[in-house]
């Protein structure tokens, strides 16, 4: 028997290999679903969405999506530069004027005040591709990792865009705008520029010109009470023991609150079914089944890698994962398929971008295909479980 293609046999292997990871606690539990060709294959929730109170994964759990909230934001801005209000090109610096005169250090991992002036303005194209100059607690070094956790400290109580913005703007950059690929606070700053351009909050902007469109009810940067009990529980691994330790529960929960910072970078909350309607949309070139966000050619340059080739001979998270894939707006591509790092099935074409949570998607043009595994596991390390995910997909199509 074939649903959309896939061999029902395989996708057993699929569910075995996703109870397992159940069945020894790496996880409490996920919820996958394939697409291709139009039709739902695979759509299954295994295990439990809070270990504590044994409530069970369900098609429609909420997820922290993390930095899956990136390509939404990408899409986001494309849709203002079709309508003229920004360029690719455009100093960010009429709209966001507290980066004007940005400064840039002299070491990456030296003191804060050791620095130059930039020799080039920060555009919107470097925003969308990382390569702005601005980093994260977690890709920063020395004391400019410090002053980055700082500046997130009380956005979950009070989040407004433009005080965290002041934050930023107070920071050097650790390279210059435009020399390399460097993972970032970029698409939260790209969350604010929304904003000023458009003269509503970013939710509102994604709540009306995307969710709402594409009949994404469940997507937004907050959960409203009454949903409370549909979010699955985030966890964290103890360092110590590799055990799983509640992170964020939806008890008192962080996204319980309709006034924390609307991250860009990583706020969304959403479901796989939501999601799949996103994903649609960016494997349609803009449009799914009568709607159309975006042109073919907005779509077509998110979609394109935009690194050059020493960019894509720096390592990223300690890999050199650009070797096989490149980077676009808001989204890694595929370009060679035999030198996918970590080993991967994907077609030339193929793209996507995780999340901090264990969230995973990819969308692969050649296969018509589309698959989501959300979890709720941050981890530092990476985790074999998306990839074992993706593998068994493709290991699925019987065409």
């Amino acid at each position: 028997m074939q649903i959309a293609g896939l061999a029902a046999s395989r996708l057993a292997a699929l569910t075995n290999a996703m109870q397992g990871y159940v069945a020894r606690g790496e996880v409490a539990g996920v919820v996958s679903l394939v697409w291709r060709r139009g039709e739902i294959g695979y759509f299954e929730p295994l295990g439990l969405r809070d270990d504590a109170g044994q409530s069970p994964m369900e098609r429609d759990t909420l997820f922290r999506i993390a930095s899956m909230t990136k390509p939404v934001t990408s899409a986001a801005i494309m849709m203002l530069i079709e309508e003229d209000r920004l360029a690719l090109d455009t100093p960010i610096s009429l709209w966001l004027p507290e980066l004007a005169s940005p400064r840039v250090l002299r070491d990456p991992a030296g003191p804060l005040d050791d620095t130059d002036p930039v020799r080039a303005p920060i555009t919107v194209l470097d925003l969308l591709t990382h390569r702005a100059g601005f980093a994260y607690s977690f890709t920063a070094t020395g004391p400019l990792a410090d002053a980055y956790a700082a500046a997130f400290n009380g956005l979950d109580a009070h989040g407004g865009s433009s005080a965290w913005l002041a934050r930023i703007a107070a920071l050097p950059l650790m390279f210059e705008p435009g020399s390399r690929w460097h993972y970032s606070v970029a698409t939260d700053v790209l969350g604010v520029l929304i904003e000023r351009v458009s003269g509503m909050p970013l939710g509102d902007f994604f709540r009306t010109r995307i969710f709402e469109p594409l009949g994404m009810r469940d997507t937004a940067f907050w959960v409203p009470d009454a949903q409370l009990r549909r979010l699955a529980t985030a966890y964290n691994i103890d360092p110590g023991t590799w055990r799983r330790v509640v992170e964020d529960h939806p008890d008192a929960s962080r996204w319980a609150n309709p006034q924390r910072f609307q991250s860009g970078g990583g706020g969304l909350v959403s479901t796989a079914w939501d999601y799949l309607q996103f994903a649609q949309l960016l494997l349609g070139r803009g449009r799914v089944g009568e709607t159309r966000l975006l042109s073919h050619r907005s779509v077509d340059l998110m979609r394109s890698n935009f690194l050059t080739h020493d960019q894509r001979r720096v390592p990223a998270f300690g890999r050199m994962i650009w070797a096989g894939q490149g980077f676009g707006l808001g989204l890694s591509i595929v370009d060679d398929p035999a030198r996918q790092l970590p080993q991967g099935y994907r077609s030339r074409g193929a793209f996507g971008w995780p999340g901090a949570y264990g969230t995973s998607w990819f969308a692969d043009p050649v296969e018509d295909l589309i698959g989501l595994m959300l979890i709720q596991r941050r981890s530092i390390d990476p985790f074999p479980m998306a990839i074992d995910f993706e593998r068994r997909v493709y290991d699925a199509i019987d065409d």
